[in-house]
């Protein structure tokens, strides 16, 4: 209930200043003409979704007014507002983002109607607390359905998402444009949101070239998922306006690739839809938002790590992926390791430095970079939470699963800065000879390390090869394949043909220095 006051001396309910029903507050610029009931809605978000759900749902609707964003899971994106250039006539001051942990207040005090929920990689449990605090405090509970939020492209679209972050989507992303500019095809890759900073400045991004993450001042966090494109040759596009982004993407690619964002629903209409898997966290599939979605929309799903996991765990995700979406075709692939420069780690005491999402709400315990020291002879992983500084300290507290590796937690330069700082302090007490990096960026980049920093870098490895070849080509409209790669090549290609394996190797690495291999990785790239 919103309130046991009696209304008669409560003011909080006289109609007369009752934002719902006050005319004054019912209709902002651009909606003068509209007189009736406003819906007030509250977005329940991480600086994503949430923003995607207003801009398509409701920006241009004057039957509702969203009167707040909440925030979680991200660090310090409460406490600002969603811009007005963004939010629309309907909203010229913008829309406040608080944190998550006011939303009971909110509702009472602005007498919200609606509540939205509109973020991911959640465990089915949590979501129905949340909307039982929603309903208990007067207000509804929603979630939009993928009609009403993905938007349809000229282009064909290949959509890559997941059943949990640190599944493997990175890897899988850059193996398929490998198969898509095979076929002679333009591809351009476009990210589910991380708009870290300026919200107004972030509305389309374009990063052709390394130079382009600095010139949007890219977090380690958005270089993780953005660099590893460009060093496979694709443009990406990111941002907060999907539509825009989209329309802009559409003028330069002959496919769409999205890039999806822990296990969220894409955002746009997808021609082929493929989902990782993952046996590491067998049940995971069927117990996570919008993670069990994803399977059920599924038309391909990929179970990553199959060479790290245990076999009857593969079978037990397998039988589950088949239940949730009996028509989907099942494909098994492992995720193997390379680490650059294995002398530098071999016989030395290491410190992993892991992705930080995988870490955090992705609730593994260790990734890439401990896989790669291990295999190359560290002697020892070095627990370097003794030694966290400043934000990393406060991530160990919040995650403690993630103690053992460093998180890399680079949401903003004080993270950085904390990050760099907890290496040295490991490092000056003597029990840090090297550092391996499981992310998918070179860090030093963004960083300097007074010891040796060696990438560990792991790709897709169908187990069988072929079957996402012959997904790609049996979901690409034929006309496209015949422009592209001539009439007999795309009959060649047809679903009815043989698949034949990709020209370009799907698990190559830069050899510019020696590599070990690994058997797997049990953690791919997050957010």
């Amino acid at each position: 209930m919103r309130s046991s006051t009696d209304p008669s001396t409560d003011p909080s309910t006289d109609p007369s200043t009752d934002p719902r029903t006050d005319p004054s507050s019912i209709a902002p610029t651009g909606a003068d003409t509209f007189d009736g009931h406003r819906t007030r809605v509250v977005i329940l978000g991480a600086a994503g979704r949430d923003f995607h759900d207003f801009n398509v749902v409701f920006r241009d609707d004057p039957t509702h007014e969203v009167v707040a964003f909440t925030a979680t899971q991200i660090p310090d994106i409460e406490g600002r507002r969603y811009p007005s250039e963004l939010a629309g006539p309907l909203y010229p001051e913008g829309i406040p983002i608080v944190a998550e942990s006011e939303l009971a207040d909110i509702i009472e005090r602005d007498h919200v109607d609606v509540v939205v929920f509109a973020y991911s990689d959640v465990r089915h449990e949590q979501v129905m607390h949340l909307a039982s605090q929603v309903i208990a405090a007067g207000a509804d509970f929603r979630l939009h359905g993928a009609a009403h939020t993905m938007l349809p492209s000229s282009r064909p679209v290949v959509a890559v998402t997941a059943v949990r972050t640190g599944v493997g989507k990175s890897q899988t992303t850059r193996y398929l444009s490998r198969l898509l500019r095979d076929l002679g095809l333009r591809v351009v890759a476009v990210r589910h949101p991380m708009p870290y900073g300026d919200l107004a400045a972030q509305a389309v991004q374009r990063f052709a070239t390394h130079a382009d993450l600095d010139l949007h001042d890219c977090t380690i966090e958005e270089r993780e998922e953005y660099e590893p494109h460009l060093d496979n040759g694709v443009i990406v596009y990111a941002g907060v306006d999907y539509e825009r982004i989209l329309r802009e993407a559409e003028q330069e690619a002959d496919v769409i690739l999205w890039d999806g964002g822990n296990n969220d629903l894409p955002f746009y209409v997808p021609d082929l839809h493929l989902v990782l898997a993952d046996p590491l966290r067998p049940g995971d599939e069927a117990t996570y938002h919008p993670g069990e979605t994803n399977v059920r929309m599924a038309d391909v799903v990929v179970i990553a790590k199959c060479d790290s996991a245990r076999p009857s765990d593969i079978e037990a995700v397998e039988a589950s992926v088949q239940m949730l979406n009996p028509g989907a075709t099942v494909l098994r692939a492992d995720s193997p390791v390379t680490v650059d420069d294995p002398a530098a780690l071999r016989g030395r005491r290491v410190i992993a430095v892991e992705d930080g999402p995988t870490l955090t709400h992705g609730s593994m315990t260790y990734g890439a970079g401990v896989v790669g020291a291990r295999a190359a002879g560290a002697t020892e992983i070095v627990d370097p939470s003794p030694y966290a500084v400043g934000s990393i300290a406060a991530t160990y507290a919040k995650y403690p699963n993630a103690r053992g590796v460093l998180p890399a937690m680079g949401y903003g330069a004080a993270q950085i800065g904390d990050l760099e700082a907890t290496i040295r302090a490991a490092v000056d007490a003597g029990v840090c000879e090297a550092v391996v990096a499981g992310t998918p960026i070179d860090l030093t980049r963004v960083l300097s390390a007074p010891v040796p920093v060696v990438r560990a870098r792991y790709e897709l490895r169908e187990v069988v090869p072929g079957g996402l070849a012959a997904a790609v080509r049996a979901a690409l409209p034929a006309e496209l394949l015949e422009r592209h790669t001539g009439a007999e090549d795309a009959a060649a290609a047809s679903p009815t043909g043989s698949a034949p394996t990709p020209t370009s190797n799907p698990t190559s690495t830069p050899t510019s220095t020696p590599t070990s291999s690994a058997p797997s990785v049990p953690a791919g790239s997050a957010s």
